[in-house]
């Protein structure tokens, strides 16, 4: 007899905060949902990174689900910015508060994905064969969620411990008498490189492009701030929606703009935000991401304070970054150019000394062999497309999602694609603000769309919805002007696809704002899904 297929209205893929909302979306509107997660636990990228100092850069009550007051009120956060550890508490209780597990099946990575047209249905299939099927498919797979590994000569030869802080080991790992090698100065690189210094003998860190890093300033939540929170929560969700980055709502951005203020005020305006710490820095003024001036004078503001910081001026001079800022991940960090004052601290710039080899007892450069017992790799991510790509998805008429992304990412409102029905993705980063934002307000913004939209063709018995060509067409071309009308696509980094070898460049996420972006989708959704084709 055939294999028995299970089928559901709904099928999600991943198991983290999109996934996990996507789940109670679904059963508000009574439909049948499954999520397969290729992971043994909840978390998406939470239980993945679990590197030492792995935290968020977007403050703690912002960084949560707001869709239940009842959650915001009962859940108390720790810290300013949360550890991964509290994070993943955190989803585990909402899972727990909402019933969850039970319709998520872990251990199940979806190798592949096809729409069969002759049912108007999704088939999905594990990397142990099982097959699922459902009318609706969302990708609820992440932005971050494909490490980008390594890919030095003789890698293999290398006889210690290699880590990636993207799958990091479960268990801790002990770095007591080690000497450490870390590939990396990005976001990750950033968190962990102080808190390793502290408990191993001996670092090497291996820089290819310096950051911009900015004091995260993390400190305790005292019982006051979380009670003027919880006092008016909805307050700090509004205005959290009208702002850029949909985050900041307990600060007061400065509305003006750079030529407006002379040259006191001007730093007097970068001080304030690099002691209120975190992302908000780039609040400084409206206009650091538009007007090249005022974001060269932010720049030179923060490569000062790297030359007040580390002792070795020589030292200076190689870690401060002389790209655009914010053209890159800008980064948040505790005490992460301190960390090279340290006699154990080493840097090798390996512009200046390239990476030759891996060797059996550590690294080979163009200028000698360092012994190591641990390499980490801070490498990064295939970003936003990495997850989608890595399944086998097709479409109608067999259409290759990879294919069709071969030259570029093309969705509508980074929603849907062109010739996959009933495909949603969820907060992946292409086409939306996601990678400029709080991802969380992203998130329930996307989600609730999406099943906005499925409970539009519910009820009015409509089978499938996708995009017009010529609407994705226009998106994409509407992405591309936003994005050149800002500094942020000026460098090669993982929003236009440049830090993997042989990716197509494009801008990928939507540079214009949470604000405008949100509004465009209710513009959509109010003209019944203008830009779709619905049959």
């Amino acid at each position: 007899m055939p294999e028995r297929i299970d089928s559901y209205d709904i099928l999600i893929v991943g198991a983290g905060f999109s996934g996990m909302y996507a789940l109670i979306k679904a059963r508000e509107l009574g439909l049948s949902a499954l999520v397969l997660e290729a992971g043994s636990e909840l978390g998406g990228t939470w239980f993945w990174n679990r590197y030492p100092g792995a935290r968020c850069d977007v403050e703690s009550v912002e960084y949560c689900y707001q869709f239940s007051e009842e959650l915001q009120q009962d859940w108390e956060w720790s810290e300013r910015f949360a550890t991964q550890p509290e994070i993943l508490r955190y989803i585990n209780h909402v899972a727990e508060r909402f019933d969850l597990r039970h319709n998520i099946q872990f251990n199940s990575r979806v190798t592949a994905a096809c729409y069969v047209e002759a049912d108007n249905l999704w088939e999905l299939k594990t990397e142990d064969e099982k097959s699922f099927r459902g009318k609706f498919f969302i990708a609820a797979s992440g932005p971050l969620s494909v490490p980008l590994k390594p890919t030095f000569p003789e890698q293999d030869a290398f006889q210690g411990e290699v880590l990636h802080t993207g799958t990091w080991p479960q268990q801790p790992v002990d770095f007591s008498g080690q000497r450490v090698a870390v590939i990396g100065t990005g976001a990750s690189a950033v968190q962990c490189i102080p808190l390793i210094a502290d408990q191993c003998s001996e670092m090497t860190v291996y820089q290819r492009t310096p950051s911009y890093v900015v004091p995260a300033r993390n400190r305790a939540m005292t019982q006051e701030e979380v009670g003027l929170v919880k006092s008016d929560y909805k307050a700090l969700r509004d205005k959290a929606a009208t702002m850029q980055f949909a985050l900041g709502a307990r600060y007061d951005p400065e509305p003006g703009s750079f030529s407006e203020a002379d040259f006191e005020q001007q730093q007097l305006q970068f001080e304030k935000w690099w002691q209120v710490g975190g992302l908000h820095f780039l609040y400084a003024f409206a206009d650091i991401m538009l007007d090249p001036t005022a974001n060269k004078a932010a720049a030179e503001f923060l490569r000062n304070k790297v030359r007040q910081i580390v002792d070795d001026p020589e030292l200076a001079e190689k870690l401060v970054s002389h790209g655009v800022l914010g053209s890159r991940r800008l980064c948040t960090g505790s005490n992460y150019y301190e960390t090279f004052n340290r006699d154990n601290v080493h840097l090798v710039d390996i512009n200046e000394s390239p990476i030759l080899r891996f060797t059996p007892v550590g690294i080979e450069t163009s200028e000698a062999e360092l012994v190591h017992d641990i390499i980490v790799c801070a490498t990064g991510f295939d970003a936003m497309t990495g997850a989608l790509t890595s399944m086998d998805i097709r479409g109608r008429h067999d259409l290759s999602l990879r294919d069709k992304w071969k030259d570029g990412a093309d969705t509508y409102l980074g929603m849907q694609v062109a010739g996959f029905p009933n495909l949603f993705l969820a907060a992946s980063g292409v086409g939306t603000p996601a990678a400029f934002s709080n991802v969380l307000v992203s998130i329930e913004h996307q989600v609730d769309w999406i099943y906005g939209c499925i409970a539009a063709l519910t009820t009015t018995g409509k089978q499938t919805i996708e995009p017009d060509p010529a609407a994705e067409e226009w998106w994409v071309e509407h992405v591309q002007a936003v994005a050149d009308m800002t500094l942020f696509p000026v460098d090669s980094s993982f929003y236009n696809g440049g830090n993997v070898p042989g990716k197509h460049r494009m801008f990928l996420p939507f540079a214009g704002g949470f604000p405008a972006y949100s509004d465009k989708c209710q513009q959509v959704a109010t003209e019944e899904y203008t830009g779709f084709l619905i049959t």
